[in-house]
């Protein structure tokens, strides 16, 4: 009895193997999916989706307790938040969308999105669900949309958590330096390329097996036409400062949280944010080490208590 239970687990497991080797090799998008879907129910997530203006949103949403909205930045989508999203369910109402045009969200063949227009969706999407009075928390891309939404709409937002944010000015660098020549580092054609693009935002690069890069190789190029238009749109001046010019127009508490070494908006652009902010009640900000543009994911246990710690403080 004992050697055919032995017999039996031996195939289960031989089994496991063939499939899980099989999915790898020809289809890693599944083991992607099923990755992502195992760490949104660790942190008690649920996947929803509404009809929100010209847009079918798809979003992230768990957790009790007072509101917090995250908001992905540019070429990224909602997962990327999945690694702080446990430590920030377990005290708050978590809120976690694909942007327009991201992700799993729609996106309107032609249409625009750029920081004004995505801000003025960011409202339709909370009106539709109700999430006035929140902690809207933006990176990258994603802060300049948050910041001008909260700006144009500051009765409806509580605090606002701008993250190595777009839309401010900030010491030249390279990264800025290739963008105003029109050089989008955020598109590749090969594996190579998507290490580039990974070593531009971290700082140290996590590693990620080959035929899963394959996968985001084949999105990028799938995606490669909006990725260059909505670049193109964000490079205009009005875009690149568009949270700049409306800093003095919130007036409710504000973080500001960056890596020391984002080699993409620089951390100069956090005395911007100080500076440009003279109605705001309450301005924090912190700065972290050993991370480059993605603090959430290098760095989610020191970010989650910096977000905790300011949300708790309002």
């Amino acid at each position: 009895m004992l050697i055919r239970r032995l017999k039996f687990i031996g195939i289960v497991v031989a089994l496991l193997l063939v499939l899980v080797g099989g999915s790898y090799l020809f289809a890693p998008q599944w083991l992607l999916q099923a990755n992502s879907m195992r760490e949104a129910m660790n942190a008690q997530l649920q996947k929803r989706s509404v009809q929100a203006g010209d847009t079918r949103w798809v979003y992230y949403e768990g957790g009790q307790g007072p509101t917090i909205v995250l908001l992905h930045g540019f070429a990224a989508r909602k997962e990327v938040w999945l690694k702080v999203a446990p430590m920030l369910t377990a005290h708050f109402h978590v809120v976690i969308p694909d942007l327009p045009g991201w992700g799993e969200s729609s996106r309107i063949p032609g249409a625009s999105y750029n920081i004004d227009n995505q801000a003025d969706r960011l409202n339709d999407f909370v009106q539709t669900l109700h999430l006035q009075h929140a902690l809207i928390v933006g990176h990258s891309m994603g802060g300049a949309i948050a910041g001008v939404y909260a700006a144009e709409h500051p009765q409806d937002v509580a605090e606002l958590a701008l993250v190595d944010s777009f839309g401010l000015k900030f010491k030249e660098n390279a990264f800025a330096k290739e963008a105003l020549a029109g050089q989008d580092p955020f598109i590749f054609d090969d594996r190579a390329g998507f290490l580039r693009a990974s070593a531009l935002a971290f700082e140290h690069v996590p590693h990620v097996p080959g035929r899963f890069i394959d996968v985001f190789v084949k999105d990028n190029l799938r995606n490669r036409a909006f990725i260059e238009n909505t670049f193109n749109e964000l490079r205009e001046h009005s875009q690149a400062l568009s949270l700049q010019d409306r800093l003095d127009q919130l007036n409710m508490p504000v973080l500001g949280l960056w890596c020391h070494d984002d080699k993409i908006i620089d951390v100069s652009a956090l005395d911007s944010l100080r500076n440009g902010l003279t109605h705001a009640p309450a301005i924090s900000t912190s700065v972290l080490n050993g991370c480059n543009h993605m603090p959430q994911m290098e760095k989610p246990q020191e970010f989650s208590q910096v977000l905790t710690s300011f949300a708790l403080a309002h």
